[in-house]
């Protein structure tokens, strides 16, 4: 009997099907490797032997059988024993290892696979009949043990035949490989690449289950299904987070742009808040946008040395710019905007096709972008220069006017410069009112508005002090223009003797070399580059006695009780005899407070580093508005107002515990000595806020123009100003004749 060396790859090809060969004792030697008989021989001869063989699906060649050996003898005596019978009941060594390393493992895979398997015995590689495969496993069953036949048996009556052909199609999870072949088309293939192998098949297979190559395809089309539904999460989850990046990025643009100021942007911007139609300046937007793209396009063509086109297109941002001009509507162009517009367009598609270059046009735009950022912040310093300069000035017109009342004043004869009614000056029982100004147009705005809106005209009498300078021009225009019934009376700031540099420490100051330097020194910083935030202390109003002489009321009217202070830059719209019926308890001020949650606080004005101002006063304290103010001078005589004043200003000689200004010192003066007044007694911001509400304003007794933009400037606030010109009368000849008008 021959023996066979088992070895296969892949691991699929090596399950088995039992093969039974008979050979017959005077059959020649077949050398290794040789292939069996044909079908076609005779059933075997008694006295044969059989030989047992495992065949596979690979496509290799059969494994090379050994060299026949003559039978193993089963006597105890040397070789020449007679050879054992077939039905002799002694086994074979020979058998004993078949049943090991052949039908073990045959019965392992069986039972691996759940005993569906199917045991073929077939006569021949290439296939016997039914006949012959009877008489081979009659012939087996003289070879292997009645325990080994029955479980055999057994086996095929319970689960049917083992067929290669099972085991792939049904295979354990575990020989499941990616790198192996799997493919029913690749299986195929190689069975026609290899006929040794096909012919080793067997020709009694089972028919196939339609339904397998179903379940198949219904597994793979789950488990695509999940895959996709996986892709797709993945897509909506980038898309997620592609739309959180997005809506942060629109949130911190939104954040910056309120971070803009619009105030010096000017019409043509897209922060602008004025409701105008949205087409009024389309065109003008249009030939704007043609100019930018004609520079960025010439830029271009230079660089090319396309000569032609950059003459064409010089020629075209010129005739285009002379047409915009200033123009901020379209209704202020020229009517030959739709022909340059057209040209431009021309000029701009030939220019697009010959020198077009998305790189570089991005990076010329963006460079025009940045000189124009810079450029937007240098006008703004520019602005807020000019606006610092601008109030701090008298227009040529106030000016004209005060010095042709000037020039008329001292024409008059000494008996026509008085006043009438000049008894009332000091009767404690009327209205009086404190006035200081340089300006005679505010001035006779604030009596006029007064006096036209007071009930009993005849009890109200006004205290206006000027400077020198502006002394006659303030006499002359109520001498041709008296308030009605009402008193009035003009003073010199300058005639005080006894404000002095001696008693007032503001003058001893001001007459000092750090101040002068301070104010005056030809070699100090530009005011555009150290910044405009101190221009406005340097206003010249702040060297001017007038400004600080509401610190010495008592001294300049001392035989008056109460006296209501009045700025130049306000406007009365009802009657205030009512402020003198309004109880102070006990305090010396009356005001309107002008604080707010967190601003106009004693801490934006006054230097709380300072020790002396830490340990004194409350950084929250509300402040409040000077421009009205209701003073009751018997207390302020008895807390000594001025003495505390003077105390304050001489500590800050060195400006280290506020900045030049008035509103400062006044806080601490009256600091828990201030009475806070009903707001709807004074409005303010008219010089500074655009957005205060017109009910306020209608409301209010008096509105206050507190701001760089006076009424009286040319670049005061258009919805605000009729409140202040309502009380000019522009066809006076004076008026009429420095031009002055609405």
């Amino acid at each position: 009997m021959r023996g066979y060396g088992i070895g296969c790859f892949p691991l699929r090809s090596c399950l088995p099907r039992l093969v039974v060969t008979y050979t017959t004792p005077h059959s020649p030697q077949r050398k290794r490797g040789a292939r069996a008989p044909p079908s076609g021989e005779p059933p075997p001869a008694a006295g044969g032997s059989y030989r047992i063989r495992i065949r596979t699906g690979t496509a290799a060649p059969p494994m090379p059988t050994p060299k026949q050996r003559p039978p193993y003898s089963t006597a105890g005596g040397g070789g020449g024993g007679r050879r054992a019978a077939p039905g002799s009941g002694v086994l074979s060594p020979v058998v004993v290892l078949v049943f090991l390393f052949v039908v073990a493992p045959s019965l392992f895979f069986v039972v691996r696979n759940g005993g569906r398997g199917h045991v073929h015995v077939a006569s021949d590689p290439k296939g016997r009949n039914d006949d012959q495969e009877a008489v081979a496993m009659k012939n087996l069953k003289s070879i292997l043990p009645k325990e080994v036949i029955d479980a055999i048996a057994a086996s095929e009556q319970e689960v049917g035949a083992l067929s290669l052909d099972f085991f792939r199609n049904h295979e354990s999870p575990s020989w499941k490989t990616d790198d192996l072949v799997t493919d029913k088309s690749m299986y195929d293939k190689a069975k026609d690449e290899n006929s040794v192998a096909e012919h080793d098949l067997p020709t009694n297979k089972p028919p196939k289950d339609p339904d397998e190559h179903q379940v198949d395809t219904a597994a793979k089309i789950a488990r695509r299904k999940l895959r996709e539904k996986r892709r797709e999460k993945r897509a909506m989850d980038l898309v997620r987070k592609d739309d959180e990046a997005r809506v942060k990025l629109e949130n911190a643009a939104i954040e910056r742009s309120k971070a803009v100021d619009s105030a010096v942007l000017g019409k043509y911007s897209i922060w602008r808040k004025e409701n105008e139609n949205e087409n009024s300046d389309s065109t003008v937007r249009l030939m704007r946008d043609q100019i930018i793209m004609a520079r960025v396009y010439s830029a271009l063509a230079k660089s090319k040395n396309m000569n032609g086109l950059f003459q064409e297109l010089q020629t075209r941002i010129k005739e285009s710019q002379r047409t915009v001009g200033e123009a901020g509507a379209d209704a202020d162009l020229h009517h030959s905007a739709p022909e340059k517009i057209r040209a431009m367009g021309q000029v701009l598609s030939k220019a697009r096709e010959e020198v077009y270059d998305c790189r570089a046009i991005t990076q010329r735009l963006r460079a025009m972008l940045q000189s124009a950022d810079e450029q937007v912040r240098s006008l703004k310093k520019q602005s807020t220069f000019l606006s610092q300069l601008a109030a701090k000035t008298i227009p040529n017109s106030i000016h004209c006017l005060s010095m042709r009342l000037t020039i008329d004043y001292h024409l008059l004869p000494l008996e026509q410069r008085k006043f009438p009614r000049s008894e009332n000056l000091e009767n404690p029982s009327l209205y009086h009112y404190a006035l200081f100004s340089d300006n005679v147009l505010a001035a006779s705005v604030v009596v006029n508005s007064t006096i036209m809106n007071a009930k009993e005209p005849e009890k109200h009498v006004f205290h206006l002090v000027t400077d020198k300078l502006n002394f006659g021009a303030m006499n002359m225009w109520f001498l041709l223009n008296p308030p009605g019934k009402a008193t009035i009376h003009v003073e010199n700031v300058d005639e005080f003797k006894w404000l002095n540099s001696s008693y007032c420490p503001v003058l001893r100051q001001l007459e000092s070399a750090a101040m002068k330097e301070y104010y005056f020194k030809a070699d100090r910083p530009t005011t555009l580059s150290a910044g405009s935030s101190n221009l406005k202390y340097r206003n010249p109003k702040y060297l001017s006695m007038l400004n600080h002489l509401r610190f010495y009321l008592p001294e300049v009217y001392p035989k008056l009780d109460k006296i209501l202070f009045l700025d130049d830059d306000i406007v009365v719209q009802k009657d205030l005899t009512g402020l003198w019926d309004v109880d102070l308890n006990g305090k010396v001020n009356g005001a309107v407070e002008t604080c707010g949650e967190s601003f106009h606080r004693f801490d934006k004005y006054l230097n709380f580093s300072n020790p002396h101002i830490a340990r004194n006063f409350d950084p929250n304290a509300c402040g409040w508005a000077y421009g009205m103010n209701i003073f009751d001078l018997k207390e302020w005589k008895k807390k000594d107002i001025t003495g505390i004043y003077h105390k304050w200003q001489t500590m800050n000689e060195d400006r280290v515990l506020w900045k030049l200004g008035t509103l400062p010192p006044g806080l601490l003066t009256f600091y828990k000595l201030t009475h806070p007044l009903d707001k709807s007694w004074h409005v303010l911001g008219l010089g500074y806020n655009p957005s205060i509400d017109r009910s306020e304003i209608d409301g209010a007794a008096v509105v206050h123009y507190n701001g760089n933009m006076k009424p009286w400037l040319e670049l005061a606030m258009t919805k605000y100003r009729p409140y202040w010109t309502k009380y000019i009368k522009y066809d006076h000849p004076y008026i009429r004749g420095c031009n002055l008008s609405e």
